[in-house]
C-alpha cells in the first residue's frame, strides 16, 4: 500500500452482496468529511495524490466493484443501487452527513446521491461531468487527453467486467430535471479550460439547473484533478471552508 499518496487507511466493505475497497485519510478528523468519486476505471491509488492533499478534514473515497481492489460484481447494478451502497458505507464510517466531489462517472453518481439522499450532503463538488451520460464508455477519451498522454498517467485499473458494468450503470442515465432540487446544496463545478473529452456546455448545464451553483474553469485538460493536483485540492477545500460554520453537521 506504500504507493498510495498519504497512506491511508484501507478497509474492505462488504454491501448488498458487493465487497468494495475503501480508503481513508485522516480518519476521524473534525468536522464534516469529504467523500470523493471517481472516474470510470480509475482506482484509490489514482485519486491519492488529489485526496492526501485536501487537509483539515476526513476523506474517503473507494473503488467500485472491477476497479482496483474490489472484486467484479456478481450482476449488474444501476446508479441507485450504488449511490445507496456508498451511503451505506458513509452510515458504517459514522457519516451521517458528508460533503462529496465527483469527478466525471463519479460526478454524475455525485448527482444520483444528491438526488437520492439531500439530507445527508452538505456539499457539492463536481468535476468534469454531466448531467446527461448518453453513451456507453464515455470516458474512455480520457486515455488520448493530452493532460493524459504528457503525463504518464495510468489510472484505469479495471477487470472489464467492471468497466462493462460501470458503462452500464449510467447509460442513459440524466440528472436533468431533478437538479433544480438541490438548490440548498452549496455546489461548485470545475471544468477544464482544455477539456476535450466533456465539453463546457456540460459544466454550464449544470451550473445554470443549480440555484446558486459556483462554475469554474481551472487550468488542464480533463483529467485536471489529477494533473494539476495541488491547485485543485486547494480550491476544494476553501470551497468547503467558505460555508458557514452553522451549515456544517457533525460526523
Amino acid at each position: 500500500m506504500s504507493r498510495i499518496s498519504g497512506r491511508p487507511a484501507i478497509s474492505s466493505e462488504h454491501v448488498y452482496g458487493l465487497s468494495l475497497r475503501v480508503a481513508r485519510w485522516r480518519a476521524g478528523a473534525p468536522g464534516t468529511p469529504l467523500l470523493f468519486l471517481n472516474g470510470i476505471g480509475a482506482d484509490l491509488a489514482a485519486a491519492a495524490p488529489l485526496l492526501a492533499q485536501i487537509h483539515g478534514r476526513e476523506v474517503w473515497t473507494l473503488d467500485m466493484p472491477g476497479v482496483g481492489g474490489s472484486p467484479d460484481a456478481l450482476l449488474p447494478y444501476g446508479a441507485p443501487t450504488i449511490a445507496a451502497v456508498v451511503m451505506e458505507i458513509a452510515d458504517r464510517l459514522g457519516h451521517k452527513t458528508i460533503d462529496v466531489a465527483g469527478f466525471s462517472w463519479g460526478g454524475a453518481l455525485a448527482q444520483q446521491i444528491a438526488i437520492q439522499f439531500p439530507g445527508r450532503m452538505r456539499c457539492l463538488v463536481l468535476m468534469a461531468t454531466t448531467p446527461v451520460m448518453g453513451a456507453p464508455g464515455i470516458g474512455w477519451a480520457a486515455m488520448f487527453d493530452d493532460d493524459m498522454l504528457a503525463s504518464g498517467l495510468k489510472i484505469q485499473t479495471a477487470t472489464p467486467l467492471g468497466i462493462a458494468y460501470q458503462s452500464a450503470a449510467m447509460t442513459g442515465w440524466s440528472s436533468v430535471g431533478f437538479l433544480s432540487g438541490l438548490k440548498n446544496i452549496p455546489t461548485l463545478v470545475l471544468m477544464g479550460e482544455q477539456d476535450g473529452v466533456m465539453p463546457a456546455c456540460y459544466s454550464q448545464m449544470l451550473a445554470d439547473q443549480i440555484d446558486g451553483a459556483v462554475l469554474e474553469a481551472v487550468p488542464g485538460s480533463h483529467l485536471f484533478p489529477f494533473t494539476h493536483a495541488a491547485a485543485i485540492s486547494t480550491r476544494i477545500s476553501a470551497f468547503l471552508d467558505q460555508q458557514a460554520p452553522g451549515q456544517q453537521a457533525a460526523a
